[in-house]
Order: C-alpha cells, then sequence, then structure tokens
C-alpha cells in the first residue's frame, strides 16, 4: 500500500500539495441524494498545486492543459476532442475566491500576502476519477498553509469549500469527491438529511486502508463525458419519483453493509455489494446514459468471474478478484483484447495530521 505525505514540500519557500484520484466503492452515486459512500484515494493519479510567494498574485497556466497556441487548426480541435474547452486554471480562480469570501465571513484575517499558483495533474479526464476536486483540493492546502489558518477552518468543513468552488463554474457534483480527497485514505460517509440540515455536512469516518483487498482500475484513454450520467435521474428524484428514491435508498444500505463487510473482511460479502451497487445504478440511470464503453468495462471484468462497478459516474471501472492471482492474470488478458488498460489500485493513507484526525474522533463521539 502506498503512503502520504502529511506535511507540504518546501521549495525555496513554496508551498506544494497533492490530492490524489478518488474511487467511489460503495453507495454512489448517493451522496447527492442524503444517502451513504465509502470511498477511497490511491496514488496511482494525482494532481499537485504549488503555491509560490510573489509581489503579485498570478495565476499560471499549463502548458498543455491550458494551451491556447496551436499549431494549427488540425490541433486545435485535437485538443478540444480529446482535453475539452477548460483546464485547471478557472478551477484555481474559483477556490481563491471561495477561500477569500469563506475567511471574510467568518473574520479570518488573510491579507497582505500575494503568490503565484500553477499547477499539474496527471488524472486521466473524463474516468470519473475526481480530477477537477484533486485540483482544487490541493489549491485549497495551499492556500490554508500560506496564510497559516489550517487551525481555524475545521477539516468536515473544507469539503464544503472545494465544492463550492466547482459550483461556482456550474460543475453539478456531491461532496463524496471533495471529502475523499481531503481526508484522503478509505472514509465511510453518512450524508443524512437531518445531519446535513443541521450542520452543512456529513459525518465522515476515516477506516483502515488495510481492510482493502487487492483492487484493480480498468479504464480507457479517451472515454465519453461522463457528465451526461446524472442528467434525469437527479430530476425525478426532485420530483418524487418512487423508484428513484427507494432505489437510492437500496444504494445507500449498499455502503451501510459493506461497512462491517470491510470491517470484518468479509470479501465475498463486498463483491456481492460492488455487483449489487452497479445493477442499481444501471436500472436508474439506463443503458444509454452510462453509455456502451462503460457497460463494456463492467462486463469484461464480470466475465471473468470479478466484481466491478464504475468508480464514479463512468469513464473508469474499479474490479475485485476474489479468486487471486489466476483471476487477475484472466482480467488483464480480457482488458487487453477490448482495448482497456487495467492496473493494480495503490490506496494512499490519510493525509489529515495527529490534530485534525483528534478533533474528528470528538466530533464522532
Amino acid at each position: 500500500m502506498g503512503t502520504q505525505s502529511t506535511s507540504p514540500v518546501s521549495i525555496s519557500n513554496a508551498i506544494e500539495h497533492k490530492a490524489y484520484a478518488r474511487v467511489g466503492l460503495l453507495g454512489n452515486p448517493s451522496d447527492v441524494y442524503y444517502g451513504r459512500t465509502i470511498s477511497f484515494t490511491f496514488g496511482n493519479f494525482w494532481a499537485s498545486v504549488q503555491l509560490q510567494p510573489s509581489d503579485e498574485l498570478v495565476i499560471k497556466p499549463h502548458p498543455t492543459h491550458d494551451l491556447v497556441q496551436f499549431r494549427s487548426l488540425d490541433h486545435l480541435i485535437n485538443r478540444l476532442n480529446n482535453g475539452g474547452y477548460y483546464g485547471g486554471v478557472r478551477l484555481l480562480m474559483a477556490i481563491c475566491k471561495v477561500f477569500y469570501n469563506y475567511c471574510k465571513e467568518n473574520k479570518i484575517d488573510i491579507c497582505g500576502k500575494n503568490f503565484t499558483l500553477s499547477y499539474d495533474t496527471n488524472i486521466p479526464r473524463q474516468t470519473g476519477l475526481a480530477g477537477s476536486s484533486a485540483i482544487v483540493c490541493a489549491a485549497l492546502s495551499c492556500l490554508l498553509d500560506f496564510y497559516e489558518v489550517r487551525h481555524l477552518i475545521k477539516v468536515e468543513v473544507r469539503p464544503n469549500l472545494v465544492l463550492a468552488a466547482e459550483q461556482e463554474l456550474g460543475i453539478v457534483a456531491g461532496l463524496q469527491d471533495r471529502v475523499a480527497q481531503v481526508y484522503g485514505g478509505l472514509v465511510y460517509m453518512d450524508f443524512s438529511k437531518e445531519y446535513m440540515d443541521a450542520f452543512g455536512h456529513g459525518i465522515y469516518t476515516p477506516m483502515d486502508i488495510s481492510l482493502l483487498p487487492p483492487l484493480y482500475l480498468i479504464y480507457v484513454e479517451n472515454p465519453s463525458d461522463s457528465g451526461k450520467v446524472h442528467s434525469t435521474v437527479r430530476q425525478r428524484w426532485l420530483n418524487g419519483d418512487k423508484f428513484i428514491i427507494s432505489s437510492m435508498l437500496e444504494v445507500a444500505n449498499v455502503a451501510k453493509e459493506g461497512r462491517p463487510a470491510l470491517l470484518e473482511k468479509d470479501h465475498s460479502k463486498l463483491a456481492k455489494l460492488m455487483d449489487c451497487n452497479f445493477d442499481l445504478r444501471r436500472s436508474m440511470f439506463g443503458d444509454d446514459a452510462l453509455g456502451d464503453l462503460n457497460i463494456k468495462m463492467v462486463e469484461v471484468a464480470r466475465k471473468v468471474g470479478a466484481a466491478s462497478k464504475f468508480t464514479g459516474s463512468g469513464g473508469a471501472v474499479i474490479a475485485f478478484c476474489p479468486d487471486g492471482p489466476s483471476q487477475v492474470k484472466l482480467l488483464e488478458d480480457e482488458c487487453q483484447k477490448a482495448g482497456f488498460i487495467v492496473v493494480p489500485v495503490e490506496v494512499v493513507s490519510s493525509c489529515l495530521n495527529a490534530n485534525e484526525l483528534q478533533t474528528l474522533k470528538k466530533l464522532v463521539c
């Protein structure tokens, strides 16, 4: 299992933080519907943000992801087809705005210092691995340390700030990804309406990453846009559709049942819950919304008897091979035939420091 640094990297007064890709293991997408989820971060992919003190405030465009100069019209169109219209500059600007407003509203002094922000990321686009929120989360960590206000902004509030920055840009999302990336490691999340209404956030419980069995990520280089997945289900839920409401409750219960399954290392139960989670999502969203390629990734894993489900909204799949190495080899062979990439997942541990973890224990108690 991988490890994660809990302190910023110092490079000539620079502050640098990483935020890792996220897998929604169980319960997704019930986080947007007052449900429960279990998610974890993993070290195969990450976003990093560096903050350097400077005379003026500068947001540096990335040389690849924020490209505005092209060799030709073909080059421009190819870039848009593969990377979309937006890079990370807008994300950095949005979290600066949200952070500033939060500090102002809560009388937290952040005056008198400027900085230059830059970022890099290797999280594949449109894979449901929370690439956008990773950039925002890493930037927030840099701002907390630069202004020395980490102790003044509670851990459980930080995912709300990350989400608010993305919502500034019209990104439709829930808290699950941001909680996973702010906390790091394996986290059980309860978004019950009563608690959310009372406190503005859910109950987030870190779990030991050693409870996870070996898992495998399946993805493709250029997947379809995962944003379409949310389209009609959200509106049907808001309209009181009984099937969607009852199905979301079932999805939330998958995470509720998954917690004791992980604690007891009941891997047979875990496999069944992963499959159940995907089947429930499929029944709600329908194959047209999920997309043929996404469904095929799940089916390739199931063909060799592996449990599988989306990591997020589609674009990548997390698979578990309960029969061990021989089954993993079968999975690798089938993925190669289908043109899919498969890699073992390197789970990272919690990124919270000792004081933050102690505060959380008091909160849960």
